[in-house]
């Protein structure tokens, strides 16, 4: 622990090789991303990118397991804070109310933590890339059930369900995960390409789901 002002925090500062690992690995981010924005998904190999980075292909294999896998960092990160911020809510709130809250209020977070590693901008550009890849768009959909399938448990963790037993978790989660998915849709065909502007339509379509999913569920 690093003292600070004559005060011993709880936080160690990472270490120097620690700190070279992540610039690194954050290296590798950016110029996977930038490669795959402007030459697409397919047109990229991994010696392009360990190229654009000054490094051995071994170690871009040190890092990542593949393209499909440095092209998914940033959103893993996404992910995680959503999930984190999902097990935070009050543990009294309605399941979608809880879920809806978790998406729109760690949103800032997510963005913060995407721009230490590369541009919002150039997040955005790669979600197109993804949209429009076979490959990538079927990867993403298969990362993005295993995710739904984990919101569900955590659901009927909080409402003490079992979640093979009551359908109401997987669906809820299902509608929830829709919604997103026809606000990135619309997103992505329109005219303002914007972090801030894709959050507010996922807002409203959250917004709108039914008030049959958003009351309390427990019958004590």
């Amino acid at each position: 622990m690093e003292p600070v002002g004559g005060v011993v925090t709880g936080v160690p500062r990472p270490g120097l090789r620690e700190l070279k690992k992540r610039r690194t690995r954050d290296a590798l981010v950016r110029a996977s991303l930038e490669l795959f924005a402007s030459r697409g998904y397919e047109g990229t190999t991994v010696d392009d990118i360990a190229d654009a980075v000054g490094v051995s292909q071994r170690t871009f294999f040190r890092y990542f397991a593949g393209k499909e896998d440095v092209a998914f960092h940033v959103q893993r990160l996404a992910e995680a804070r959503v999930v984190e911020a999902f097990r935070a809510r009050p543990p009294g709130e309605p399941p979608l109310d809880a879920l809806r809250w978790a998406v729109l209020g760690s949103w800032d977070g997510i963005t913060e933590a995407v721009e230490q590693i590369v541009p919002v901008e150039l997040h955005i550009r790669v979600h197109r890339v993804i949209e429009s890849t076979p490959a990538l768009l079927a990867a993403h959909l298969r990362r993005s059930a295993e995710l739904e399938e984990e919101l569900a448990r955590i659901v009927a963790e909080r409402e003490g369900l079992d979640v093979d037993d009551d359908p109401r978790p997987r669906l809820l989660v299902a509608a929830v995960a829709g919604g997103i998915r026809v606000a990135e849709r619309l997103w992505s065909a329109g005219d303002e390409p914007t972090a801030a502007a894709l959050r507010n339509l996922t807002a409203r379509y959250l917004e709108r789901l039914g008030p049959a999913l958003a009351g309390t569920w427990r019958t004590e």
